[in-house]
């Protein structure tokens, strides 16, 4: 490389971790796994940076370690899921049943992902990364590299030691896995202004915690979808979801919902009263998904001792908290 300096700090490496988290996020459906995987991606870069001789950008080269670290991660894994991927709509009336391995459900992500532009926020929504799941590893790595990640045919032939007609193939064959997917998916549409979702989302909050059915049913969108990981029972409609609320789930009437954001969508952490009347305990976090002003989709993730941490989310709510917040 001559005079040409390829000089790699830590602190260079370290610049990549946000955007590296929704790729391995993307490529692995597990929040906590792609965070393991970034950190073996960037300890494996540093132990081998004196190898970096400036053929590619730094991104890419940092890009193909945690790709390969993906892929071998994959390769003895099995694949994640949502609840609507494992078996067809369930009666809103019925019990949920015996919770399922939690190994095989797709699980949430913190934030927005910083890596991303913004015309890739869809790429984030559950139902998109549960599909990406689908795809063989090295599809699923082209497509998100190639269509949310902007890298170009020639990077991703270099990064996977192909060529770029491979690539160009296997994208193509991606994307017709996606679209067949997605034509038994919902609805799905433009989504709506960050200030409209903000309202539209506070009006969620109140409507849900007073479970108000008649409110709740202008916010739904006719094909809504309300799943419950752990557990594999999901249910599709208006009809369905209101009596899933008015049965089983009536004791989660006057719950208290706390904002914050995961999949780059509005999402809250629920806390439902305790029995003896002294505050409200966490019982799920909730995301919620748009298409237009409509929600198209709730997904209720039981897991609270792992993912409110994750979240920042307190462990409980006194009487005067709860009060505060919208009902």
């Amino acid at each position: 490389m001559g005079d040409v300096d390829v000089r790699v700090s830590v602190e260079e490496l370290a610049e990549y971790r946000g955007e590296l988290t929704g790729y391995c996020y993307r490529m692995l459906g597990s929040y906590t796994e792609a965070e393991d995987a970034v950190q073996e991606a960037l300890v494996r870069a540093w132990r081998n940076v004196a190898g970096f001789e400036g053929r590619s950008s730094v991104r890419s080269w940092v890009y193909r370690i945690a790709t390969n670290v993906c892929l071998d991660a994959l390769a003895a894994g099995r694949r994640r899921a949502l609840p609507m991927d494992l078996s067809g709509p369930a009666d809103g009336s019925t019990a949920p049943g015996a919770p399922g391995d939690d190994a095989l459900w797709i699980g949430p992500l913190p934030g927005r992902d910083p890596g991303a532009a913004a015309e890739a926020a869809e790429s984030l929504r559950l139902a998109f990364v549960a599909a990406l799941q689908h795809l063989p590893p090295k599809q699923r790595a082209t497509l998100i590299l190639r269509e949310v990640l902007g890298f170009s045919a020639r990077d991703v032939a270099d990064l996977h030691g192909s060529t770029v007609a491979s690539v160009n193939s296997a994208l193509q064959r991606a994307r017709a896995t996606l679209a067949a997917r997605r034509e038994g998916a919902g609805a799905t549409g433009a989504p709506a202004a960050e200030g409209v979702l903000r309202v539209l989302a506070e009006r969620y909050a109140g409507a849900f915690s007073r479970c108000d059915m008649e409110e709740l049913s202008l916010l739904l969108h006719v094909d809504a979808t309300l799943s419950l990981p752990p557990y594999a029972k999901w249910m599709r409609g208006v009809a369905d979801i209101g009596s899933w609320l008015d049965g089983p789930a009536v004791g989660c009437r006057g719950s208290r919902l706390v904002p914050t954001v995961a999949n780059g969508s509005p999402a809250f952490g629920q806390y439902r009263p305790r029995a003896d009347g002294t505050g409200f305990e966490p019982w799920a976090l909730q995301v919620v998904e748009f298409s237009g002003d409509r929600i198209v989709s709730i997904t209720a993730f039981r897991d609270t001792a792992r993912l409110f941490p994750l979240f920042d989310l307190p462990d409980r709510l006194s009487v005067e908290t709860g009060l505060g917040l919208p009902v």
